[in-house]
């Protein structure tokens, strides 16, 4: 748990969107922009389990989905 409020710490710097998360098919979305992101945050991102969806225009990651 402590890596995902990491990551949503990370996150919550770049916006704060009404609806931030959706989850399905075992994966989370945080929908915020990666292209606000610096790359520095998207590296500590990928090392907390999540990774820029290029097709959704998100971050997402396969360790904190829905079961």
């Amino acid at each position: 748990m402590e890596e995902l409020i990491k990551a949503l710490q990370i996150l919550l710097r770049y916006d704060n969107p009404k609806y931030p998360t959706h989850c399905e098919h075992d994966s989370l979305a945080v929908l915020i922009d990666p292209t606000l992101v610096s790359d520095e945050d998207k590296k500590k991102l990928d090392e907390l389990g999540f990774f820029v969806s290029e097709e959704n225009e998100c971050f997402m990651s396969f360790r904190y989905g829905s079961a």
